[in-house]
């Protein structure tokens, strides 16, 4: 199960980061976001919630991290941001929100990869 989280872990970095990407190619063209963009989004969220829900089974099964109430804030973090960012911006889906959306990815990203780094994702003991 710890291996599950691994890999959903380094999923959820890899798709912030695609997501981010996808977002500033739609700036770059002076395009809104289109609806593909949301279904990501939606996805990604998802995709954190599924990853917080493992962690949540391992913790409750005994299995311990370091700073479990440090992982489990920053996750709950990367869970409702993106939604929480559309909600913000009413749900726009100019160039300028495109923008956000892709700043906001890559602040997911190095987030993610900040917390693997400091040992807040694992290994789980």
């Amino acid at each position: 199960m710890s291996e599950l989280h691994s890999i959903l872990f380094n999923m959820h970095i890899l798709y912030s980061v695609l997501l981010g990407a996808y977002a500033s190619v739609l700036a770059a063209q002076q395009k809104g976001i289109s609806g593909n963009y949301w279904g990501a989004m939606l996805t990604y969220s998802a995709l954190a919630g599924i990853t917080l829900l493992v962690g949540i089974v391992l913790y409750a099964s005994g299995l311990r991290i370091e700073r479990p109430n440090i992982y489990f804030l920053y996750m709950a973090f990367l869970v409702v941001i993106m939604p929480g960012l559309f909600s913000l911006l009413r749900g726009r889906d100019d160039r300028s929100a495109a923008i956000a959306f892709a700043v906001l990815a890559f602040f997911n990203a190095s987030v993610s990869i900040s917390m693997f780094q400091r040992g807040l994702v694992g290994p789980w003991q």
